[in-house]
């Protein structure tokens, strides 16, 4: 326990103060948009900025770069969450509904992660966070040996490589989720399930769990949005 303890609190041992205020607040800022976005409540979008407006400040003092690049795609895609669930689309102020993704759209989402995915990885290599010289094959054969090594270190090694998944993940759900698409949730949960020991072996703790916040929201919201849906097909 003692030990699980050190490895949650040694990285906060040389960070300044304003720094892990700073994550403090965008760590609970962001769980509290996502429980806003369980309940289909626009403030998804205003809390969400708040929370990634300061993870771009703070990953960019840590060269976390996939990391940021997805917090600048969060706020830039609250803003058109934030529009797109505000819009009045028929005559009796309705909104946007909850619906489940069809066909174009699971190709539209695939394509962002694709696209995603890629740029990410030309990202990393321009910045040689991603070992050049490898190939898709060796990339994978290098990650899982060292996943599997057991050493902390070799593990690290690896996380430019489970950061292009998870980028590649939350741009999808970002932009189904701007949208009402009921499968956001499964991607964030699949995201977030990734991330949870990502950022504990990245050293950042307190984001770790809050991660692990979204996973148990994601799931319920999931659950509720799926329950909203079920509803509606009844009603009509």
């Amino acid at each position: 326990m003692i030990e699980l303890l050190d490895f949650f609190l040694e990285p906060y041992r040389t960070a300044s103060v304003l720094n892990i205020v700073l994550e403090l607040i965008a760590a609970l800022f962001g769980v509290v948009s996502v429980f806003f976005a369980k309940k289909e409540n626009i403030l998804v979008f205003p809390t969400g900025i708040i929370s990634t407006g300061i993870y771009v400040y703070m990953l960019a003092q840590w060269s976390l770069y996939g990391d940021l690049i997805i917090n600048i795609y969060y706020t830039l895609m609250s803003i058109y969450g934030w529009y797109m669930w505000s819009k009045v689309i028929d005559l009796n102020d309705k909104h946007i509904p909850i619906t489940r993704t069809n066909l174009l759209d699971k190709v539209k989402a695939f394509g962002i992660f694709v696209f995603t995915s890629i740029f990410v990885i030309i990202v990393y290599r321009f910045y040689d966070i991603m070992p050049n010289e490898l190939s898709f094959s060796e990339s994978i054969i290098y990650s899982y040996g060292n996943l599997i090594s057991g050493d902390i270190n070799d593990i690290r090694k690896v996380t430019p490589f489970l950061d292009t998944f998870t980028t590649g993940i939350f741009f999808s759900a970002m932009w189904l989720m701007a949208n009402k698409k009921l499968e956001n949730w499964t991607l964030w949960i699949i995201g977030n399930i990734v991330s949870i020991p990502l950022y504990f072996v990245k050293g950042y703790g307190f984001t770790g769990v809050q991660y692990l916040i979204f996973l148990l929201l994601a799931i319920l919201g999931y659950i509720e949005w799926r329950k909203q849906i079920n509803n509606t097909s009844s009603d009509n």
